[in-house]
């Protein structure tokens, strides 16, 4: 983990982000594509056994699965699931919007209206780590708008098999079909539909740079919600924070992956070289200790500003998928705040609250594209279509100014369409 001093280090160099070199996907993920465009189901197959070693005999969960999965899933796990469920229900259903009418001029109707979408598919991420989290994220806020089928993804383990409490969330969150596909393949799936999985109109949920590149690719043949990179925490630290409360919050974003990035700005000498010490400290207790070793010895940064008006300027450079205010007066900053994915306010607010059960979601804009992408919310989850109507009078009102309009675009069609209105008795 690196340390600057704003009075020494420019912001360009301090905000540098040093990630591993990547290969260029494009191609592998280009070929997977095609091929299961044109192969479908077969190639679901061949793919699942030579990416991920897995032989499978079935892609669809079935009933008997998910009610074995169900039975080994620990009672207490079940009742935590169901608490989040209700919270992320609680705060999701306050962003349902309505449709308008307007009908302010005499003879004119015209209005929005709301529709959601008919089919969604989520990818929920396996691999180093299974994600029960992110199919309750993921998918209330779609059945809170009224989709009507919800379609899960995600890489079976060695076994074949989908982790149980992946399937437990799926079930209490109202998930409608699971299939047992991960990477780029599963994306193309979703995309373009396969003799067993339904094709969708969006696509949504984080993944490794495959299923990124995935989503990138099949955008236009379906929505996608965005494009997720490696995560991300940016902390905002005075003297009243808790050096050891900081290294874990640092860890907890760092044990995620190598490439993600954890960040402390503040204003506080001492606490800097405590946090240091105690990120040290808390490594050689972490089961995943290797993992966030790296992440934090690539990317993990701590800066130190002469206030916090030059601490919340960073922040806003840096557009963090999470912020941590942990100041004395953090409501006092947050009008301050311009790019954040999602913003946590005091000491006793840390992000892995938001993580699981808080309410807010969880699936956050990332790699500094909070400064104009979105939480994943309702708004997700619907589109919006137009309607209006006008009778004889309040067309012959603007008719003619139509018309002209349209001459003056040489779209002599377009301005035909109306006068031949204008002239009819």
């Amino acid at each position: 983990m690196r340390k600057f001093d704003t009075k020494k280090d420019e912001y360009s160099r301090i905000l540098q982000r040093q990630a591993n070199e990547t290969a260029d996907v494009s191609q592998v993920v280009t070929n997977i594509l095609a091929d299961v465009e044109k192969n479908g189901d077969q190639a679901l197959f061949q793919l699942t056994k030579k990416i991920d070693g897995i032989e499978l005999t079935a892609l669809k969960v079935s009933e008997a699965e998910m009610v074995e999965a169900l039975e080994k899933v620990p009672e207490k796990l079940l009742t935590v699931l169901k608490l989040a469920k209700e919270k992320i229900t609680s705060f999701h259903q306050k962003q349902v919007r309505q449709g308008f009418v307007a009908t302010d001029e005499p003879g004119v109707v015209m209005g929005q209206r709301i529709l959601p979408l008919e089919k969604v598919g989520v990818y929920v991420p396996g691999g180093t780590a299974s994600y029960p989290s992110t199919v309750l994220m993921d998918t209330i806020p779609a059945k809170i708008a009224g989709v009507a089928k919800i379609v899960m993804v995600t890489p079976p383990n060695q076994a074949g098999k989908v982790e149980p409490a992946i399937l437990a969330a799926a079930k209490i969150a109202g998930v409608d079909e699971v299939y047992k596909v991960g990477g780029a393949q599963a994306v193309a799936a979703l995309a373009y539909g396969t003799e067993t999985i339904p094709q969708v109109d969006k696509i949504v949920g984080p993944g490794n740079i495959y299923v990124a590149t995935a989503k990138k690719m099949v955008y236009g043949k379906v929505d996608i919600d965005m494009i997720a990179g490696p995560s991300d925490v940016l902390i905002v630290a005075d003297e009243s924070g808790k050096a050891n409360w900081l290294a874990a919050d640092m860890i907890a974003q760092a044990e995620h992956d190598t490439l993600a990035q954890a960040i402390l700005v503040t204003t506080d000498a001492d606490l800097a070289e405590a946090v240091e010490a105690e990120v040290s400290k808390q490594l050689a207790a972490l089961p995943r200790q290797k993992i966030a070793e790296a992440s934090l010895n690539q990317n993990g940064k701590i800066i130190l500003v002469k206030d916090l008006k030059e601490a919340v300027e960073i922040a806003n450079l840096v557009a963090p998928e999470h912020l941590e205010l942990a100041v004395k007066e953090p409501f006092a900053l947050l009008s301050q705040v311009k790019n954040a994915g999602s913003v946590f306010l005091g000491h006793h607010t840390p992000e892995v609250l938001g993580d699981y059960l808080a309410g807010p979601n969880h699936t956050l804009p990332t790699e500094g594209t909070a400064r104009f992408y979105s939480p994943l919310s309702v708004d997700d989850f619907v589109k919006k279509s137009s309607y209006l109507y006008y009778d004889e009078a309040a067309l012959k009102e603007v008719g003619a100014a139509v018309a002209y309009f349209a001459e003056t675009e040489d779209l002599v069609g377009h301005a035909r369409s109306m006068q031949l209105r204008l002239e009819a008795d």
